[in-house]
């Protein structure tokens, strides 16, 4: 028979992306077969699944974790924040709608049956399915109509285990609060407790362990200390956005609010001959950077916008005149070029607004989303890509003409005459080993034989031998039970 248990945080950003997808590995090694599941997500770096969908990327790593292709039933429900007060609702991997916040308050508790259809899909073709929380249950001003804490464990019946934060202090008080603020209903669902991202020796916290077993009465299942790999891992909330300190060769980013899809950004920073320099608002983009990367956004306009609040627009063009490189993935390729055209108001108002026009081409935005798993080559190098496109709009013009990528059959990207300023949809290109290699080689950078995806997955099993190590994975399977 089929279990299910559920990783909830008594806050954000405690680390149950990680633990979910460590903990998955682990049973995985134990023979069972295992899918990770997250009823909601709120996030803007999504990951397109093989059934034509997008889901959080922390759950397609978590499918990796499980041996398992992405699909949509793994996060029934996506929100992609476009503004502070709104975001776009996305149901079974395709977009359903765009609310604000207050409004989609109002939608959420209708889509139980979805997560629910969801949920019991993967349970029936699965020995565990490990299921991730959002947020907080604390937060129990959210809890009527909730489908991503406590909302979701009553409806399918699924113990809970909560973890707390040690990192950022007051671990005791978040545990015990939680039960405090929680109905008792809510309360009997909650079977034990973890304390995570703990540095320095654990045993200084026994008697915190007690403390709050005591007050709660739920089974202590384990302190685990920080995991400091945890930077090979793809990261999915923009909290865990960081530059990473390498070698000589520089790639400064500039955080746009809504940046989106930033794994682009990972398999660069595993490159020893390259600093990932992650630049923040109120900086100034580097004068010493090889390369500047415009990443992708969830709101290209009003992150262009941004951008030239920031006065980066002057420090691209100054980077330009230096005979430096430029790289535009999805929405950066968009604000490369001469106009972006929202006629049907996708993004806001209908408006047309002018691009950094670096790049010879014009973007005209539609309601129609591409999503699709994508595999390309690079003509100049003969090396194989593989990635994804998710974005709106389309873009033309001239310096299209200069593709320099491929996918089946077709140009894909452009470039300017020079060939130093490149945009392209398609986004993981730097996964490919060979590609990353030849790309970096050509601008200059040193390279090392490092395979992306070995690192990952030797990373996933390290992670599932540090849990074995501190966390009670027979106590979790018996409460699954």
């Amino acid at each position: 028979m089929s279990k299910a248990i559920m990783i909830q945080g008594a806050g954000s950003n405690v680390g149950k992306s990680m633990l979910v997808a460590g903990l998955a590995r682990a049973c995985r090694k134990r023979g069972l077969r295992v899918a990770p599941f997250k009823p909601q997500n709120m996030s803007n770096n999504a990951a397109v699944t093989v059934d034509g969908g997008e889901i959080g990327r922390a759950q397609a790593l978590q499918a990796l974790a499980c041996g398992l292709d992405p699909v949509t039933d793994m996060n029934p429900v996506l929100l992609k924040p476009e503004t502070d007060t709104g975001a776009q609702v996305v149901v079974h991997g395709k977009r359903a709608a765009t609310l604000r916040a207050r409004d989609y308050g109002k939608m959420k508790a209708t889509l139980m049956p979805a997560v629910l259809e969801s949920f019991e899909r993967l349970k029936s073709a699965h020995d565990l399915v490990i299921v991730e929380g959002a947020g907080s249950p604390a937060e129990v001003n959210l809890r009527a109509g909730d489908i991503a804490n406590m909302g979701f464990a009553t409806a399918a019946g699924v113990p809970v285990v909560l973890v707390g934060d040690i990192d950022r202090g007051g671990v005791i008080a978040q545990l015990v609060g939680t039960q405090v603020v929680l109905d008792p209903a809510d309360n009997a669902l909650i079977k034990g407790f973890a304390i995570n991202k703990f540095r320095g020796d654990p045993t200084l916290f026994h008697d915190g362990m007690d403390i709050i077993a005591r007050h709660t009465n739920w089974s202590p299942l384990g302190i685990v200390p920080w995991f400091t790999d945890s930077w090979r891992l793809p990261a999915e909330d923009i909290m865990d956005l960081r530059g990473r300190p390498g070698g000589a060769y520089k790639v400064a980013v500039p955080r746009l609010n809504r940046i989106s899809n930033f794994d682009d950004l990972d398999p660069l920073s595993a490159e020893p001959d390259v600093t990932v320099e992650v630049v923040e608002a109120g900086r100034p983009l580097p004068g010493d950077a090889d390369l500047i990367l415009l990443p992708g956004s969830k709101a290209t306009i009003a992150d262009l916008a941004h951008f030239r609040a920031q006065g980066w627009d002057i420090d691209l063009a100054a980077h330009i005149r230096r005979g430096r490189k430029v790289l535009g993935i999805c929405g950066g390729y968009q604000m490369l070029g001469q106009e972006i055209r929202d006629p049907d108001g996708i993004e806001g108002p209908p408006q047309t607004v002018p691009g950094l026009g670096h790049l010879n081409v014009v973007t005209t935005m539609s309601a129609s989303k591409r999503t699709v798993l994508t595999q390309a080559t690079h003509p100049e190098s003969g090396t194989a890509v593989e990635g994804y496109e998710i974005h709106l709009g389309k873009t033309e013009g001239p310096d299209c003409a200069r593709a320099w990528l491929r996918i089946e059959g077709r140009d894909e990207g452009a470039a300017s005459g020079n060939g130093q300023i490149l945009g392209t949809y398609l986004h993981g290109l730097f996964t490919a080993d060979d590609f990353r290699r030849a790309f970096l080689r050509d601008a200059g950078a040193l390279t090392a034989n490092v395979s992306y995806a070995e690192s990952v997955d030797e990373t996933l099993d390290a992670l599932a031998a540090h849990l074995e190590a501190h966390l009670n994975i027979d106590a979790v399977l018996k409460l699954a039970e």
